[in-house]
């Protein structure tokens, strides 16, 4: 298979700068960013064609084809990130989006011309094992989907979330939730998709609003794809749109942590 990087992906630096180090391993990745959890789930354990780099305190983690994108995943000071980045877009093209925290992100397209902002969302993330739920209510049941069952997801998918980037019909996901109501309808779902080492990455929630909605019946979904994750990795995750209040509250009460988070594009590169 050819490599979508131009030199290869033999290098570990670039160019001739010796200011700029590659990542290799989950552990000096791990060392070099506090562990932080969006850049571990980008490097995918370095799987592919994923690879980071580092320049003092500042990493940028590319990863090819993750969650929809060709993304960047960034974090350090912007003074030792924006020189760094600007090497690391060179080397994987222009289909490459960065994303970090919103405040650095908005710091590295002031002073970068070639970059501009496309839109904030959440990043939200969480440890250990769920806790019991305390509703009154009797809860829904979520069962893992057959094969034969996923034209039917598909179509819950596109009536409903249709730029979810997970889908059955695509790669990423590993395995799907759904709730069905008393007359046989799925009505929720919830991926479990692009898995790293230490994150697993909760995808494509969706209720149906008339048959779903306010039942309990998303939770469901992602209750059971949070345990399947929590029970082989430390971290479970999701990407949540910023504007998105009634899901955000839902991954609270599951015990996810939010992180306002930004991407940027680089101008020209085109708005898919």
């Amino acid at each position: 298979m050819c490599s979508r990087y131009p030199d290869g992906g033999t290098v570990r630096r670039i160019g001739e700068n010796r200011t700029v180090l590659e990542l290799t391993t989950e552990a000096d990745l791990r060392a070099a960013t506090d562990d932080d959890s969006l850049l571990s789930w980008a490097a995918q354990g370095f799987a592919g064609e994923t690879r980071a780099w580092m320049r003092g305190r500042a990493v940028a983690v590319a990863a090819p084809d993750l969650s929809g994108r060709d993304r960047v995943a960034v974090r350090g000071p912007v003074d030792e990130l924006a020189p760094l980045l600007r090497q690391v877009l060179a080397l994987v093209g222009p289909s490459y989006r960065p994303l970090g925290d919103a405040e650095l992100l908005a710091a590295l397209v002031a002073r970068e011309d070639g970059l501009e902002l496309r839109g904030r969302f959440g990043w939200m993330h969480r440890s250990g094992p769920l806790a019991v739920p305390t509703s009154d209510r009797t809860p829904a049941v979520a069962r893992w989907l057959a094969a034969d069952e996923l034209d039917e997801a598909a179509d819950l998918i596109d009536r409903h979330f249709p730029d979810s980037h997970a889908h059955p019909h695509r790669s990423g996901t590993r395995a799907w939730a759904g709730v069905r109501d008393s007359r046989g309808r799925l009505t929720a779902l919830a991926a479990d998709a692009w898995p790293a080492p230490g994150v697993g990455l909760l995808a494509g929630v969706v209720t149906d609003p008339e048959h779903g909605r306010g039942r309990g019946h998303g939770e469901a979904a992602c209750r059971l794809v949070l345990t399947r994750i929590l029970r082989r990795s430390p971290r479970a995750a999701l990407m949540v749109h910023a504007w998105n209040e009634p899901a955000i509250r839902l991954y609270r009460r599951l015990g996810l942590q939010y992180r306002l988070l930004d991407a940027a594009a680089q101008r020209g590169a085109g708005t898919a």
